[in-house]
């Protein structure tokens, strides 16, 4: 066997494959005995017929492909090995450039290559943000706004007031091919807000619906009033279907509700579980803020300090790793929109747009992702990032319990298979490097790694002074006196004492 390696410029491997004859010869001998054992030949047992009957029955092409596939799944790992090739994933026959001797052209994608760049010398402040007491505040009157209680009013609507309208809207400019008709008539409680929250556009967007200060029409309307208003949404709209969108609304009001809130005591906090009292609900509060807070501002920090890394790192991978990676953020993305109630048919139908159109827009996110998890898979090989072995079975195997849960059970018997119990070892074992290569990453560029690092240094130190016995005294020259010799020793007695 003879092999040429041309290596491509979309980072595979062409091996160009020379097979001896016989080696082909066998193998198409072998492949009529598997296709005539497979089919009945008249006159012959199975598998007995004489191969020149095999040949006449079913034809040269097919057992000569029938061989060339034995050959390549017989010969696959050698050829890797002698071609020095570290694949990514499995290869595929490009071609057969000749018969006379077989010659086979085999396309492997490569595994990725990383150079990375001096993340050593990435700097970036890391300062966590701190929960403060307006942050619990905040937190406890949006508790005592869901338990409110509410009652009917018989005067006109003012803040705070839970007014419930019958809702209509449609586009003010008919456009082809799109239904007027944006709402259809449906009945809808609006709390009345004087103003939003300081917070950003696109979260005060999903405060008030149908539109961001829609409650502010609502003040002074009694029961039974209607109004009619236009309203142009902004085209930095979090909808994309909405931008720049002109929409005419009407609505009746069919009820005014003033709402009392909870006293903030003891009494409330006992009802929204087994609290002692409101202080240790404000604990509590502040705890998961505080983890929230910490893991938003650790997204963005990391974020930030991959970009920079990924910025200064050259990369090289084949097409199907890019291909795979938007194939996993496609089936993440329908997941969500599926947890929602929206099918990937429906929000592609929204937007306008096919398959193949939303796959080439994921495009550009699924290669940022990429890179940054190639640049940390290499940093943990830089730094010699270690996973015990035991930590990893054990992350396994609550992993596969996990997932036994959500499928039924022929689907959840599949996971115990040894091919299926590796799969989800080695996507396991990555994102585990990946998450400490992130740490380490961030101790670098935070300096608290050099902090840690001096600290560690600090005390060994100091535990190797406390346990070292002191120096014993100086030898003296031979026509030193003993007066002398006496005089040391006694200078050294304090330090044993102290020691003792």
């Amino acid at each position: 066997m003879k092999i040429e390696k041309q290596i491509q410029e979309d980072h595979q491997a062409k091996l160009i494959v020379e097979f001896d004859t016989d080696e082909l010869e066998s193998a198409k001998h072998r492949a009529a005995r598997k296709i005539a054992g497979k089919a009945r030949i008249p006159g012959f047992r199975p598998g007995k017929a004489p191969y020149p009957v095999i040949v006449r029955q079913y034809g040269e092409p097919m057992i000569l492909e029938e061989a060339i596939e034995m050959i390549i799944d017989d010969r696959y790992s050698e050829i890797l090995d002698q071609g020095d090739v570290n694949p990514y994933g499995s290869g595929k026959l490009d071609n057969v450039s000749s018969m006379d001797p077989l010659t086979l052209e085999i396309l492997v994608p490569l595994a990725a290559e990383v150079t990375l760049g001096d993340y050593r010398a990435l700097k970036r402040p890391y300062e966590l943000p701190v929960v403060t007491d307006p942050d619990v505040d905040e937190v406890l009157n949006d508790l005592r706004e869901r338990n409110a209680v509410s009652e009917p009013v018989e005067r006109p609507a003012q803040e705070g007031d839970l007014v419930t309208i019958k809702l209509i809207a449609v586009r003010k400019n008919e456009e082809e091919g799109k239904e007027r008709t944006l709402i259809r008539e449906r009945s809808v409680p609006i709390l009345i807000r004087s103003s939003l929250p300081e917070s950003s556009d696109e979260e005060n967007e999903r405060v008030e619906w149908p539109f961001s200060g829609f409650s502010v029409n609502l003040f002074g309307l009694s029961a039974a009033d209607e109004r009619t208003l236009e309203y142009t949404y902004p085209q930095d709209s979090t909808y994309d279907h909405l931008k720049g969108l002109e929409a005419i609304f009407h609505f009746l009001v069919e009820s005014v509700k003033e709402r009392h809130l909870p006293e903030l005591n003891d009494e409330f906090a006992s009802s929204l579980g087994e609290y002692a009292n409101l202080a240790a609900v404000k604990s509590e509060i502040r705890t998961l803020l505080q983890s929230q807070k910490e893991e938003a501002y650790n997204t963005e920090y990391d974020n930030a300090l991959l970009d920079e890394a990924a910025s200064q790192s050259e990369f090289k991978f084949p097409p199907q790793m890019l291909e795979h990676e938007i194939e996993d953020m496609m089936h993440s993305f329908e997941e969500r929109i599926g947890q929602q109630g929206m099918s990937m048919d429906l929000y592609l139908k929204s937007r306008q747009m096919d398959l193949d159109a939303f796959r080439e827009e994921t495009r550009p996110s699924a290669e940022t992702r990429l890179k940054k998890r190639l640049v940390l898979l290499q940093i943990a090989e830089a730094e010699d990032v270690k996973i015990e072995r035991q930590e990893l079975q054990e992350e396994t195997q609550k992993t596969i319990e996990s997932l036994a849960t959500m499928m039924d059970k022929k689907e959840a018997r599949k996971l115990s298979s040894e091919t299926a119990y590796r799969n989800v070892m080695t996507n396991i074992m990555a994102d585990m490097l990946t998450r400490r290569a992130m740490e380490h990453l961030r101790g670098i560029a935070s300096g608290m790694q050099a902090e840690a690092q001096a600290a560690i240094a600090a005390k060994v130190d100091e535990e190797t002074s406390e346990e070292s016995p002191p120096a014993p005294p100086e030898p003296h020259a031979a026509h030193e006196s003993a007066d002398q010799g006496e005089e040391q020793q006694a200078d050294s007695q304090p330090a044993v004492e102290e020691h003792e």
